[in-house]
């Protein structure tokens, strides 16, 4: 009787420990085709699914040629199920795959002439010249 009870109570704890739960995060933009850092690492291209191991608020930079730079943050939000007690049982015995979907649409760049870099760059220059002539 003892022995049963240890043999059933061997297989419940290798039942147990064979869940695993993958957490993905998908990004995509609009164009496609952005070099996405995720908390400052270099992740891919978009599309692209990363997997992660934390909920909470993560760093995301988007960049592509003819767009503007994009830096915010997204978070990634824990189902009910991973809150702290239903997360023992969930993790134990699913095999669940929570997948974070991000988009985000990039804004193309404005086009600016080297001619018009350079008038600025002389109306910047004499406004300072005036300035610091005041202050002398």
């Amino acid at each position: 009787m003892k022995q049963a009870r240890k043999f059933f109570l061997l297989i419940a704890l290798a039942v147990m420990t064979t869940g695993c739960v993958q957490r993905t995060i998908k990004i995509d933009s609009t164009p496609q085709g952005a070099l996405v850092h995720l908390n400052d690492q270099e992740v891919g291209r978009t599309p692209v699914s990363v997997p992660y191991k934390f909920y909470g608020v993560y760093d995301v930079r988007l960049e592509l040629d003819g767009y503007k730079p994009l830096w915010t943050q997204e978070e990634a939000k824990a189902p009910w199920w991973e809150a702290p007690g239903p997360d023992i049982i969930a993790e134990a015995i699913s095999d669940a795959h929570v997948i974070q979907d991000w988009h985000f649409d990039l804004e193309p760049k404005l086009a600016v002439s080297d001619a018009e870099v350079v008038q600025r760059a002389a109306e910047l220059k004499s406004q300072v010249g005036a300035q610091n002539n005041e202050s002398e």
